[in-house]
């Protein structure tokens, strides 16, 4: 049921995207709701807000699962899928991918810098080639375990989709809340929320990296992953691009222009300069790392089977 699941909400997700501002507007409007309830800069008030949102939607969806499941099991397994396809999302993003891969094999540099700015939130008007096509694959490789794998593995942990929307819920109040942690207007009210998505995502991350390694060159992955990831500002993000870098033979991080300046960043990951054709390969290591989780999947799947 599990590997059915998650089969068909990629298959819709990957034939039907669905737009961001479905998902991502009424969880804002939550957001706000629970802000202008709970924040007044402390941060025992957001960790009560967070409890708040996340242990009723957790056990809201559980407890529809059950009913529906009880009802009949076929509802049970269409509403995991409808969850599914709410709380992943790569599609989203991927579009970004797809256009900047285009641009720089058309020579369109312009148009290749431009996508990745409105990709990040950031203008990278000096940027090289190599520069574009090295943060394409660094976000499309954190996009890919935010928006695919760490939503599966929760999934897969916890009943009904209930690990779906834990997941989900927790990333979203670490981008809204956790981000702003320090911000004097926001005070520390979003200092549990931050601690709170790292503590939940610290497995699946390295779940993820270990993938990586596995699918592509394991030797230079776990390399680049024990000696360089400890480098970068977000330790989860290093894990992904060391690991993931290495695994590609390709490197990533390093000073890039952004905003009118050049931001110094380490190395991560080892081998050749990021291209458009490193881009066809981070495609085809993330689909393997997928096809790898749908097999593990199958695999205890059939041993539970016997077992039994």
């Amino acid at each position: 049921m599990t590997l059915f699941s998650l089969i068909v909400a990629l298959l819709i997700e990957q034939l039907r995207p669905l737009p961001a501002r479905f998902v991502d507007v009424p969880l804002k409007a939550f957001s706000r709701f629970l802000e202008d309830r709970f924040n007044d800069g402390e941060s025992r008030h957001g960790a009560v807000a967070w409890w708040v949102a996340v242990i009723a939607a957790c056990f809201g969806s559980a407890l529809v699962f059950f009913l529906l499941w009880h009802i009949h099991p076929l509802l049970g397994i269409l509403f995991n899928v409808l969850v599914l396809y709410l709380t992943m999302g790569f599609r989203q993003v991927s579009h970004f991918f797809t256009d900047i891969q285009l641009a720089l094999r058309m020579g369109e540099l312009p148009r290749a810098r431009q996508l990745v700015g409105e990709w990040r939130g950031r203008r990278h008007e000096g940027s090289s080639s190599s520069e574009v096509a090295r943060l394409a694959i660094e976000e499309a490789l954190v996009a890919s375990h935010r928006n695919v794998f760490g939503v599966a593995f929760w999934f897969i942990l916890m009943p009904g989709p209930s690990g779906a929307v834990l997941y989900r819920l927790a990333r979203f109040f670490e981008e809204k809340w956790g981000r702003r942690d320090g911000d004097p207007d926001f005070g520390d009210f979003g200092q549990f929320a931050r601690k709170a998505f790292a503590a939940l995502d610290w497995l699946p991350v390295r779940m993820t990296a270990a993938a990586f390694s596995i699918v592509g060159d394991f030797e230079d992955g776990v390399y680049c992953w024990r000696a360089q990831a400890n480098q970068w500002k977000d330790k989860a993000s290093g894990i992904l691009l060391a690991s993931g870098g290495g695994a590609l033979g390709v490197r990533l991080g390093m000073p890039i222009h952004e905003s009118g300046e050049v931001v110094e960043r380490p190395e991560m990951g080892v081998g050749d300069e990021a291209d458009a054709d490193f881009m066809q390969s981070t495609i085809g290591l993330i689909w393997r790392t997928l096809v790898l989780v749908m097999l593990l999947l199958a695999l205890l799947g059939v041993a539970g089977w016997v077992g039994s």
